[in-house]
């Protein structure tokens, strides 16, 4: 690679720089949160010297709102978003064709679907990032190499105004959207699930009345599909594919958004973006490389028609981070990095599926296959509960794997892979919700008096253990454990339920297959022939 300055400045070894992200998008400095909490040290690369203006993502589900509460930034978050109603599906003629509703709390603690501003996400992420020590951010820089041999650091090279610098980290996230540098490095491609159509999105600011459901519209109209969505209390999104990429006249501008608001001339209706987009579906066919990882964007592209794009890659956030601070500060073993893409590759490429076949609801077929579609939705929505299942039903469990313990008996086969709810619980009079309990390592939810296996279990993971009878929760975590079959769950800190232990007493399904990879230099974890031994001291006293 030609570099355009020939000084080069070694600023850190190391020692000093754990991890380097590329990317201070929503998704990289979330990371950085994320590591932060559990004491690792990173420096965030940008090329931009600020928040990118304009708006973007403006959907988030509870899921992603309890991770945006594990790093930290809950509160804030609260203050800028809304809860919106759900989806519904429109035909040509906006005639209401399906409705999924998400007016509830989520499993998670949160409304089911939130509404914001990408901009204002980004600017708090980054005033938490400024507070944070253990965080740097350095913007109007340009990353120009990464290069790794063998078990060394990993050396990034970077330039800005004056001069080039040389990085040498322990691990490199690479979050640097869909153009990725980092995806090149690695010499990863594009798997396409073939879906691709231009797009024209229209961000407006009005005053003006606006005829709207409190939640989005997908109009499924294979002439002109659209999508529309209410932001905030003046700001409105509208998607149309057009056939003409060039900008829209008041005329034409007018005529589209007919249906939900009547334009005049000098009326108080303000277009803050006009962009034009191609809509992909991709999935990179490598997430990793040694110690160099993709996240968000550079790892999956999907069309907007669910709203999981972001949702997709602070998913791959809160999965990585737990494990790759587990590595470098305890000393797990470098397998633990590898159920990174087994767990979020699959579950991403689904979610993709799922966007395109809404894209295909949207879009495909002339007006006899969608007048077919129109009367199998309306048929499927009758059915009870079917609406609100599908609704409910937008992250899939993770799939077996070395940290998804499934069983081959049916007892609490239907909670592994799955996140633990999030109550509010009440202990020593305090009223917090259960991850504030739990802290940032895993845990041990129990219906029954521990065990000794169990209780050596915990203590080698250094899990947090907890009586859900000792919770103010009203009863509901001891209803999911009994409605899951399963006495006691064992939680990962990313709050999926890696284990159970069945009704009845037992154990955990094979503690020597995970506590291989999760085995601490610093809390030694008890072998299988330990746990056999306390309990068949436990038995014969």
């Amino acid at each position: 690679m030609t570099r355009s300055e020939p000084h080069m400045t070694v600023e850190h070894n190391s020692a000093d720089v754990p991890v380097v992200i590329v990317g201070a998008g929503p998704v990289g400095v979330t990371a950085a949160l994320l590591l932060a909490r559990r004491g690792v040290r990173t420096v965030v690369l940008e090329r931009h010297h600020d928040v990118y203006p304009l708006p973007r993502a403006v959907a988030t589900d509870d899921e992603v709102r309890r991770i945006l509460q594990a790093a930290g930034v809950q509160e804030e978050f609260a203050a800028i978003a809304r809860p919106a109603r759900g989806l519904r599906l429109l035909d040509a003629g906006h005639r209401m064709m399906a409705e999924f509703p998400r007016v509830a709390q989520g499993a998670h603690g949160f409304p089911q679907t939130s509404m914001f501003d990408q901009p204002e996400l980004e600017r708090l992420l980054r005033d938490t990032l400024a507070r944070t020590p253990a965080c740097e951010l350095r913007g109007g820089v340009e990353v120009v190499g990464v290069e790794q041999d063998g078990h060394g650091p990993v050396r990034v090279t970077y330039r800005d105004d004056e001069s080039e610098h040389l990085l040498r980290a322990d691990a490199v996230l690479g979050c640097d959207g869909a153009g990725s540098l980092i995806r090149d490095a690695i010499s990863a491609g594009w798997e396409d699930l073939r879906f691709e159509e231009r797009w024209t999105v229209i961000d407006v600011r009005t005053s003006l009345p606006v005829r709207c459901w409190e939640g989005v519209e997908q109009v499924c109209d294979p002439k002109r599909p659209a999508t529309f969505m209410r932001v905030s209390e003046d700001r409105y999104r509208w998607e149309f594919r057009l056939r003409d990429d060039s900008a829209l006249s008041h005329e034409r501008l007018r005529e589209l958004i007919a249906p939900w608001v009547d334009l005049a001339y000098g009326a108080d209706f303000e277009v803050m973006r006009q962009a034009q987009y191609t809509f992909r579906a991709r999935v990179a066919d490598r997430w990793r490389r040694g110690r160099v990882f993709l996240l968000g964007d550079a790892a999956h592209l999907t069309p907007p028609f669910i709203g999981q794009g972001l949702c997709a890659g602070l998913r791959d956030a809160y999965n990585l981070t737990w494990k790759l601070a587990r590595v470098l500060q305890q000393g797990a073993d470098e397998r633990l990095l590898e159920t990174y893409e087994g767990e979020r590759k699959p579950h991403a490429r689904r979610m993709v599926r799922l966007a395109v076949a809404m894209g295909w609801a949207m879009t495909g077929g002339q007006d006899g296959a969608a007048a077919v579609r129109r009367g199998v939705l309306s048929a499927a929505v009758r059915i009870p509960g079917l609406s609100t299942a599908a609704a409910r039903d937008l992250s899939p469990a993770l799939t077996a794997g070395p940290l998804v313990r499934r069983r081959t008996r049916w007892s609490g086969r239907g909670l592994v892979g799955t996140f633990c709810p999030q109550p509010w619980v009440t202990v020593d009079g305090r009223r917090a919700r259960l991850d504030e309990l739990l802290g940032d390592s895993f845990a041990l939810l129990t219906a029954v008096p521990l065990s000794p296996s169990l209780k050596a279990v915990a203590d080698g993971l250094g899990a947090r253990t907890v009586r859900v009878a000792d919770l103010g929760d009203d009863g509901r975590l001891a209803a999911w454990l009994r409605e899951g079959r399963a006495d006691a769950v064992l939680l990962r800190p990313d709050r999926v339920v890696m284990d159970v232990v069945p009704p009845g007493g037992g154990d955990f399904t094979d503690t020597a297959a995970w506590a291989s990879l999760l085995h601490s230099t610093r809390i030694p974890f008890p072998s299988q022939r330990t746990v056999e031994k306390s309990l068949l001291r436990s038995t014969t006293r």
